[in-house]
């Protein structure tokens, strides 16, 4: 989202979002969090005998499993439309908010809410009801609480019995990313498990071979290591720890299964459940090979409770769709804004929580978009408050990304036929930058003969869109993004330029400097004159509106939310696809059909101005 996230005054870590039939219109996470008018260091407490709050079962993940849903059955003596129940992690917020301390009220875990007239029609008449609640692991313990008085006088009216997972430290939500060599891949985890009490390894091998134990590093963060409120304040909670390992020198499309796990002190093993993957083609590799890209997805609850960006429900459509296709995806690009946490750690438990099924399976890269990364004074190109006090810390842990510096988020990427160089829009991108460098040397070193397919990524929009607030500036696009980038994609014959940042999707002509270089709808042959740019920001999170204006280089626009998909048939043959995330079904195609020679052949800007043959 392009817009700044305004810092939140409220001390609680909650991820509340109010009904939108009760707060009268739709919630936007570039608006104040909702969260700000939940008054939680006024709670009052009226603590009621004829109150009560049960919360079943009592342990979670018996089973294994990391997230399961919770029946939540209240009375309340006084019923009214402004009782709500809220989910608090850890279980002993109570005796949190007697302390009457700022610094300890910025211990409460609320980690989602809902009204209780909710699914409770009667509630008002009868006074219960019941809720049914998805938890998932993180950590700690749950309590759930009946308040009533509203959210700008909270009064405390009931608490629940603990719930509890199995085992809070388990080690859960695996994801996969490629490694800077292309037989590499890296799998990321989370777990509550420090190095003091247990060793991180993953044990892997082919499919159906001898499997080997390899260690994995460890990361985390604390909360000096955030920037700013309220991801240093309110909205911090521990991330726990986060392990990485590699796993190196793989056969070419070949399938691997693997677990992760911890080797207690006393040898015992704890591990998940056994996954699967397909390593990387080589690079050149003439096979079949799918990528998905899209970027601004966001996370919801699958409940239906409301979390602070309700306005990020179609990202469980998007999610929907990506898992019924992941037997056709060899890869996952999600260019930014990812889960809009915008300084409540909870968020990025939650979202790897939900994309686990995908990011288990296939390599789930990230770029770096505004809500990751902007910060005053922290080194970001942009001094918006859009992170809420990340400043990237969390995403640049939470992933891997083959950078070589990870504060730095930029990176290149081999899979088969494809190369691709993703930038890092929240840093300097213009000409003369280490970023700009960087970017030249990765379009400049491919070798089109076996990669011909070279994709431009970045989070804003460096090209063109034709989307209100860049219609609004003149640049229809992000200032200073194409005058700087422009020749380099055209000097080196960048086929496709996708970008996300603004909620919608776009379709140009091949095009440069803003003129199109073919007539050519969906079927391009032959040499290459102009690259195509894609905004593909529509994963999930609210809708940006197009322009009145519709520029002659903007040939496809949709006001809907969907993903894409790469298809590299062959060498000569490339397939572009924008499906809608509500069915999965194509709305937008092209193809493309080019050999080496008119990779070589000159097009306008691409080739020097004299030869010696000339």
């Amino acid at each position: 989202m392009r817009n700044q996230q305004q810092s939140v005054a409220v001390l609680v870590t909650l991820v509340v979002v109010v009904l939108l039939a009760l707060g009268g219109g739709t919630v936007e996470s570039h608006k104040d969090q909702p969260l700000s008018g939940i008054a939680i260091h006024e709670t009052t407490f009226h603590l009621n005998d004829r109150a009560h709050v049960k919360a079943s079962p009592t342990l979670l993940g018996s089973n294994g499993q990391h997230s399961e849903l919770v029946l939540v059955e209240f009375t309340s003596p006084h019923p009214s439309d402004d009782d709500w129940v809220g989910v608090f992690s850890p279980a002993d917020f109570k005796y949190i908010l007697l302390l009457k301390h700022s610094f300890s009220l910025t211990l409460i875990r609320s980690l989602q809410f809902q009204y209780a007239n909710f699914s409770n029609p009667r509630y008002n008449n009868t006074g219960t009801g019941s809720l049914k609640l998805q938890l998932i692991n993180q950590r700690s313990d749950f309590s759930f609480a009946l308040f009533s008085g509203g959210l700008l006088n909270p009064k405390l009216v009931a608490i629940s019995n603990k719930v509890v997972f199995k085992n809070p430290n388990a080690p859960v939500y695996p994801r996969l990313a490629l490694g800077k060599e292309w037989d590499t891949m890296t799998v990321t985890w989370t777990s509550g498990y420090g190095l003091d009490i247990a060793e991180p390894v993953v044990e892997w091998g082919v499919k159906g071979g001898e499997r080997k134990l390899l260690p994995a590093g460890t990361l985390t963060f604390g909360r000096n290591t955030m920037c700013g409120a309220p991801a240093r304040t309110v909205g911090w909670r521990d991330p726990g720890y986060i392990h990485t390992a590699f796993l190196k020198e793989l056969w070419p499309n070949t399938k691997y299964t693997y677990r992760v796990g911890h080797r207690l002190t006393n040898d015992a093993f704890v591990w998940s459940k056994v996954y699967q993957f397909k390593s990387s083609p080589f690079p050149g590799q003439n096979s079949l090979q799918h990528v998905v890209i899209f970027g601004d997805m966001g996370k919801a609850e699958v409940d239906g409770s409301n979390e602070y960006n309700d306005f990020q429900r179609a990202s469980l459509n998007t999610t929907k769709q990506l898992i019924k296709d992941l037997k056709k995806t060899d890869a996952v690009f999600h260019i930014g804004d990812i889960c809009y946490a915008n300084g409540y750690l909870s968020q990025w438990d939650q979202f790897i929580a939900q994309i686990e099924p995908i990011a288990s399976t296939v390599p789930y890269m990230i770029a770096s978009g505004n809500h990751e990364r902007d910060w005053p004074d922290s080194g970001s190109f942009y001094q918006g408050l859009d992170s809420g006090g990340e400043c990237g810390v969390p995403a640049e842990t939470m992933f891997y990304v083959p950078a070589e510096n990870r504060a730095k988020f930029w990176y290149k990427s081999d899979y088969g036929m494809f190369r691709f160089c993703v930038a890092d829009t929240e840093h300097d991108w213009r000409e003369g930058t280490e970023q700009y460098k960087f970017i030249e040397q990765c379009l400049a070193s491919v070798d089109r003969k076996t990669q011909p397919w070279l994709i431009f990524l970045a989070h804003r929009v460096l090209g063109y869109s034709s989307t209100s607030f860049y219609a609004e500036e003149g640049s229809f696009g992000e200032p200073m993004g194409r005058e700087s980038l422009q020749k380099l994609w055209q000097k080196y014959k960048v086929d496709i330029a996708i970008y996300g940042h603004a909620h919608n999707y776009e379709r140009t002509c091949p095009v440069y400097q803003s003129v199109c270089t073919s007539d050519e709808k969906n079927n391009y042959k032959g040499t290459f004159n102009g690259t195509i740019h894609i905004v593909a920001g529509g994963a999930g999170a609210g809708l940006a509106e197009f322009s009145d204006l519709q520029p002659n280089w903007s040939m496809v626009r949709d006001y809907d939310y969907g993903f894409l998909k790469l298809t590299a048939v062959d060498y000569s043959n490339l397939l572009f696809e924008y499906k809608k995330s509500s069915d999965g079904r194509v709305h937008d195609s092209f193809k493309i059909s080019r050999d080496y020679r008119d990779v070589l052949a000159c097009a306008v800007d691409s080739c020097p101005a004299t030869t010696l043959a000339s």
